[in-house]
């Protein structure tokens, strides 16, 4: 089931989308739902950010082959950081380069939903917790995490985790094939299969600190090729069986550094 956050006129829903039309549901993914009967056309809504999280978990070297990219170690255990709720755009979104920014690199990422409270989830019990997966964007000001040693500006900014195009709920993600674009060009392509820590230990092994909420989010760390993008770049990623997420890239007018 694909599960899409959207826009219509001025009103706001949930629905589940099936080919090209989406139908309302009552509620939202994360509460008890009803069929309303309302239908749209995917062409006729604009598809926001498929869930609105508290705040997003981002995964650090989680990929063997960024490790090596990165010349670091593989971790022992898995490193998160966090993203506050403003650092989320939608599909068709901007991710607008910082103040003080002199390199802004894109990060393709598949996005862990969760579903329901998620605190201290036993290894193996993760899908209990979670609603389903989208594609993510951790945009990161890469000068500026070497600049401050931790990394609260540099990843942390606003519109730096672009989410979308929708929440699939019938996934198997150990293996997925994932690709990210700049201006058409494949820059990343690899397999969850290579990532260091999977799914459950993730939830398990954050879930032992932070307590997770219904439309929290997980990003689950970037393979080889990041790099930089620009202003009037396009940015894309796409993930087997989910879909494809597109921004654009703008400047900031803020004061520089």
């Amino acid at each position: 089931m694909r599960f899409a956050r959207f826009k219509h006129g001025g009103r706001i829903g949930y629905g589940v989308l099936q080919d090209e039309v989406l139908e309302e549901i009552s509620s939202t993914p994360f509460l008890p739902w009803e069929e309303t009967g309302v239908t749209y056309d995917l062409a006729d809504v604009h598809l926001l950010a498929p869930c609105v999280p508290s705040k997003v978990i981002g995964i650090a070297l989680n990929y063997r082959d960024h490790v090596e990219e990165m010349g670091k170690p593989i971790p022992e255990y898995p490193m998160f950081f966090y993203k506050p709720s403003t650092s989320v755009v939608g599909p068709g979104g901007t991710v607008v380069k910082p103040p003080g920014c002199k390199q802004l690199d894109y990060e393709g990422e598949l996005a862990v939903v969760i579903g329901s409270v998620a605190k201290s989830v036993s290894l193996g019990r993760h899908e209990e917790v979670i609603l389903g997966y989208t594609c993510g964007v951790d945009a990161t000001a890469r000068d500026l995490q070497a600049l401050d040693g931790q990394w609260g500006r540099a990843k942390g900014f606003d519109t730096s985790a672009p989410l979308g195009p929708w929440i699939e709920t019938e996934l198997d993600p150990s293996n997925l094939q994932i690709v990210t674009k700049l201006n058409g060009e494949t820059k990343q392509s690899s397999t969850t299969s290579k990532m260091v820590f999977g799914i459950s230990a993730l939830v398990t092994f954050v879930s032992a600190y932070v307590t997770l909420l219904p439309g929290d989010v997980i990003l689950t760390g970037t393979p080889s090729g990041i790099g930089p993008m620009e202003p009037d770049d396009d940015v894309s990623v796409e993930i087997e069986g989910i879909g494809e997420l597109k921004v654009s890239v703008a400047d900031s007018r803020g004061p520089r550094r």
